[in-house]
């Protein structure tokens, strides 16, 4: 349910408790056609104001969390590397003022291949980001401009070179499958261009065709049209068997890591931990059945005196219990039936039946887990086991 803004106020975690915190960068060169993510293409004056307005908000809800040890930083966006240098160094030093983040604290930036110079680099080198995610989502040439996207598959290449050359070894790459006139050959490229790579952590997502995106237009109209679920379950298999073969772990349905390298901000999603979202649009969570969300709206986050623009959620036993089916099952831990009340679990059970019969998902002990069967038919599945 919704809390009215009149008593909004009043939710505010009075005993801190350690979580991670994202940060919002709502600012892109330009759109990519696919995207659904909150940005704008503001300039320079937009972004000095969306600083300044940060370190207003960071100053407000420093308290949500507990302050003097931050596990995880993931600055996302938008486009993080967008920001000039004297901003992102100022936004860090506003971190440094407001948070201790622990010793072993994994810091993640987001980069878009073609930001990524040795003057990028050295301003990085300034402050606590200790790892890279960088969307590459294809080494086509082709498809990067079919989809807007700034770089090319060589610029992604160099970009990983000169993080590599700066000492930077926990780095993530993302792609897409499924991208229109793609082909099982293109995708098989695609991996083992990656893989070649050797990089501790991918992350993979088939491409999905999101209300209001220039790319759903395409589809409305006919200009394109949606890779098959046959083919797009031939892609993701053929990317798991690899991700295997060269060693990874693949501990959640998009991600595959190295031993130890797994995303901790990420996996903190999975796992229900709390974290405090800041900026545009970011998300918060209390760790228990509080969530909130800040305004998609740069405008009025900027024009903010007080606290910016957000609604607030208390969740209901059921809707924390469709959360919990929603993202544990999406990891390799599964489900565990302590988390459910009895009847949660009797209901979970009843749902589940259909699928643990049919080999799409897994009963071990007190635990529920999705089959490599069921993973590709995660959506249908959790779909059946919520309320």
């Amino acid at each position: 349910m919704s809390i009215p803004v009149s008593t909004k106020s009043y939710i505010r975690n009075v005993v801190t408790k350690t979580g991670g915190i994202y940060i919002h960068v709502p600012f892109c060169q330009k759109r990519c056609i696919y995207c659904d993510f909150y940005s704008t293409t503001c300039g320079l004056e937009w972004k000095r104001s969306y600083v300044s307005a940060l370190k207003r908000e960071m100053l407000l809800r420093r308290t949500e969390i507990d302050a003097s040890r931050v596990p995880s930083l993931y600055i996302g966006g938008g486009t993080p590397s967008q920001l000039p240098a004297s901003l992102l160094l100022e936004m860090f030093q506003a971190i440094t003022d407001n948070f201790t983040l622990a010793d072993d604290a994994e810091v993640t930036i987001e980069v878009n291949p073609d930001d990524v110079t040795p003057q990028l680099i050295d301003t990085l080198r300034q402050t606590s980001v200790n790892r890279i995610s960088m969307g590459v989502q294809t080494f086509s040439d082709e498809l990067l401009r079919f989809l807007n996207r700034r770089h090319t598959s060589a610029q992604a290449l160099r970009a990983v070179q000169l993080f590599r050359e700066a000492g930077y070894d926990n780095i993530s790459l993302d792609l897409i499958y499924g991208l229109p006139s793609q082909t099982l050959e293109d995708w098989k490229h695609d991996v083992q261009q990656l893989l070649s790579l050797d990089v501790p952590h991918i992350s993979a997502y088939a491409l999905s065709y999101e209300e209001g995106t220039p790319l759903s237009k395409m589809l409305a109209d006919g200009s394109v049209e949606e890779t098959s679920d046959e083919l797009s379950w031939q892609m993701y298999e053929y990317l798991m068997n690899e991700a295997k073969a060269s060693g990874m772990v693949h501990y959640e349905i998009s991600n595959f890591a190295k031993p130890g390298m797994c995303a901790k901000h990420n996996s903190s999603y999975w796992d229900g931990s709390p974290y405090l979202g800041l900026g545009p649009g970011a998300h918060s969570y209390d760790g228990e059945n509080i969530r909130r969300s800040n305004d998609m709206s740069l405008k009025d986050y900027i024009q903010a005196s007080a606290d910016v623009p957000h609604e607030t959620e208390v969740l209901t036993p059921e809707e924390r219990y469709d959360e919990l089916v929603m993202t544990r099952l999406r990891t390799v831990r599964g489900l565990a039936f302590g988390l459910l009340t009895p009847e949660q679990k009797s209901y979970c059970l009843q749902m589940a039946e259909p699928h643990i019969l049919n080999g799409s998902l897994l009963k071990e002990k007190d635990t529920l887990r999705l089959s490599r069967k069921g993973i590709f038919i995660s959506n249908r599945i959790l779909s059946d086991l919520m309320y």
